[in-house]
């Protein structure tokens, strides 16, 4: 390893290997910090092996200012030095001793842990090649007994060992060698691959957290697209996200040039080249995904001609199902599920008019509607077409741009709950908040509406109607596609250049 590659580990690692060491411990960086350093990449995390026991340990940083928080279940024990600490940023290093691991009853986890005095035994445990190296850079001393370094030249993913044995031991490495694909753009060995495809089946006894975090990484890997093509030629999405296999030789027909699926698979491909954050990725994964339940033929007129009327809808429902049953958390689902449910918006540039745009503003939220913009690109982009035109790009950005000023939520009227009750004297209640969702519903169609003066009065004689005529109120125009005046439209288009 050269110095350049020496001097990108922190001081804060190479103090904890010498604080080891000085006690009479052996101590290696070891893992994926390993791998990145020869790549060139900054790892994310540095992981330390010694064999010392985590009693030795912890007996050694309670002579420093390291501060020990944790030991977990296989011997791993957490540690941050004080001294390293700046602008309240702690530097975490988790030690581990040797071990060796026998026995995986459950597909999952070693039924024994066991601690060993030999480097060699605790590397031969790891998944690939390239995450089985070993580096003691105080005394210039690497452990490579699997050839890691050499399929890192050859970028080449490749298992420790009998690749049936290591798939057997843990399924998730299955998903863990499509991952490191994607992040790193290397290829699986030949062997790896027979055995992914023949274990693929066991995917169905790992946790839904644990395909979840896994396809996390790989939809946020620069390589995503390939990693999602490596999911279908491997035989893994009908044990991860089936849904996206309905997508495979479904053609589209019309501007599209692809399937369903390879139109997903590049829609996320340009949020990547983009990079875009995770939820709008994973909303150009999804996108179509409704399209295969929703197609029919178009009036007869033959298998090449396609509908695919409410795709949006069916597609949002099932984004909610799959991220439900991944574990997701409920703000990411609500995020994606509202961009796959809204994201036929921007499809008709001359259908579209200010007052849809603030109820599409009122939809997605003032700090989503940009990620909407970005989606429709993504979607543009991957069917294969040049980049968005600049009038409607142009014509898009002025109508947002416009609206964002006005009033597109119950909370940016000038009239609330606090004055209905303390000043107009109104009681609380349901028949209160729908008579608000009712005033923001004209307000929608006319801004200028949004004064105290024309809301109090409105809202009384709102207010005075049955429950039910004043819940039709709040929930009417909601399908609208309502017109502007065209001067309106005209003034904009020209401030803009979009005539």
């Amino acid at each position: 390893m050269n110095a350049e590659l020496q001097n990108k580990i922190p001081k804060h690692v190479l103090w904890v290997l010498k604080q080891l060491q000085n006690d009479g411990y052996e101590s290696y960086i070891v893992g994926g910090c390993v791998r990145d350093l020869f790549l060139g990449r900054e790892p994310n995390d540095w992981d330390v092996t010694t064999n010392a026991i985590p009693e030795q340990i912890i007996a050694t940083f309670e002579k420093t200012d390291m501060r020990v928080v944790y030991e977990n279940n296989f011997g791993t024990v957490g540690i941050i030095n004080k001294e390293f600490e700046k602008d309240n940023v702690s530097y975490e290093i988790e030690i581990t001793p040797y071990r060796t691991e026998e026995g995986y009853s459950d597909g999952r986890h070693p039924d024994t842990v066991s601690f060993s005095d030999s480097i060699h035994e605790d590397v031969k445990r790891r998944d690939f090649t390239i995450n089985a190296m070993a580096y003691d850079p105080i005394n210039k001393v690497l452990v490579d007994d699997y050839d890691g370094f050499a399929d890192i030249e050859k970028r080449l993913i490749k298992t420790v060992g009998d690749a049936d044995e290591r798939f057997s031991e843990d399924s998730l490495r299955i998903m863990r060698a499509v991952r490191f694909s994607a992040q790193l753009g290397f290829m699986c060995e030949t062997a790896t691959v027979e055995a992914i495809k023949k274990h693929a089946p066991t995917l169905e006894k790992i946790s839904a957290e644990r395909i979840r975090d896994e396809f996390i990484k790989l939809v946020d890997a620069p390589f995503a697209k390939d990693g999602m093509e490596l999911l279908r030629m491997y035989g893994l999405l009908a044990y991860t996200i089936p849904e996206l296999t309905e997508g495979i030789n479904c053609d589209q027909g019309g501007a599209h040039s692809f399937d369903v699926w390879e139109h997903l698979i590049k829609s996320l491909e340009h949020g990547t080249n983009k990079e875009y954050p995770f939820h709008v990725k994973l909303a150009a994964l999804f996108h179509d995904i409704g399209k295969p339940r929703s197609r029919r033929a178009a009036n007869g007129r033959g298998t090449k001609e396609w509908t695919f009327y409410g795709h949006e809808v069916i597609g949002a429902d099932m984004a909610r199902a799959i991220m439900k049953r991944l574990k997701f958390p409920k703000d990411m689902i609500e995020k994606v599920v509202k961009l796959v449910r809204y994201h036929m918006f921007f499809s008709d540039p001359e259908a579209i008019t200010l007052s849809a745009v603030r109820r599409m503003v009122a939809n997605v939220g003032t700090e989503m509607i940009w990620d909407l913009m970005n989606l429709r690109t993504c979607d543009r982009i991957g069917t294969g077409r040049p980049k968005e035109k600049p009038y409607r790009l142009r014509k898009y950005h002025a109508m947002i741009e416009e609206v964002m000023r006005d009033p597109v939520s119950v909370g940016m009227l000038k009239l609330n709950g606090d004055i209905m009750i303390h000043e107009m004297g109104l009681q609380p209640g349901r028949k209160m908040g729908w008579t608000l969702h009712a005033l923001l519903e004209e307000v929608l169609d006319e801004p200028a509406k949004n004064t105290r003066e024309y809301l109090e009065t409105r809202a009384r004689e709102i207010y005075e109607l049955d429950e039910d005529e004043i819940q039709k109120l709040g929930e009417a125009g909601k399908d609208k596609k309502d017109e502007v005046e065209f001067s309106e439209v005209k003034a904009l288009h020209k401030k803009h250049k979009v005539d």
